[in-house]
């Protein structure tokens, strides 16, 4: 079963840092990408950020970037996202995701909360 499990999220006071987690199972996990999107209350599902299944590499929404991290363990089969700085801007639901078999798969998000 292909199956995603965010992890991590919580309440975080403005500046604070949280770090969250997405564990895979049920497919090849090294051989593909993967991203962090994020939908506030009443807005879009936006991506966050990605990281590539080849030489790592990443890219970042502008609104995040220089704040968090995204990085990947492929013998863990696992993505991170580390959240730096945070703001009360960047409170939402956050949702790992991964593009397989023709489909969107995504976690069932974990919620992160930024206030004082």
């Amino acid at each position: 079963q292909v199956r995603l499990v965010e992890s991590g999220g919580g309440l975080v006071q403005p500046g604070g840092s949280l770090r969250l987690s997405c564990a895979a199972s049920g497919f090849t996990f090294s051989n593909y990408y993967m991203s962090w999107y994020r939908q506030a209350a009443g807005k879009e599902r936006e991506l966050v950020a990605r990281i590539f299944n080849t030489g790592g590499s990443t890219t970042y929404a502008d609104f995040v970037k220089g704040r968090f991290t995204i990085s990947r363990d492929n013998a863990r089969n696992s993505v991170a996202l580390q959240m730096n700085s945070l703001n009360p801007d960047d409170t939402a639901v956050y949702y790992c995701h991964v593009w397989i078999f023709g489909a969107a798969l995504w976690g069932q998000g974990t919620q992160v909360t930024v206030s004082s």
